[in-house]
């Protein structure tokens, strides 16, 4: 799947981007307690889309990196749209 394919609410999402930014990681309090959660933004020659990172998804992750993220989802926060890897997704490295 392409990024600009990417829909509000898409569940079982498969696609591959390269990091172009992230954000400084910040510490938030959810419901399973204290994380840490960062914004990176993943594009392909498509478009872009901000991918939520939680807690060692962070660490795992640089700016350049091609990833893949398998079986995530979309959601919408503050208007914007947002894919996450979630319970059940995985996210992969890609090696160059």
């Amino acid at each position: 799947m392409k990024i600009a394919e990417i829909k509000e609410d898409s569940r079982k999402v498969t696609v591959t981007g390269k990091v172009s930014k992230i954000s400084e990681p910040k510490n938030v309090n959810t419901t399973r307690g204290e994380s840490r959660v960062a914004e990176a933004t993943i594009e392909d020659e498509t478009g872009s889309i901000i991918l939520n990172l939680w807690n060692e998804q962070i660490d795992m992750v640089k700016e350049g990196d091609t990833v893949e993220v398998v079986n995530g989802y979309v959601n919408t926060y503050r208007g914007v749209k947002r894919l996450n890897v979630g319970r059940y997704g995985e996210l992969h490295v890609k090696e160059e």
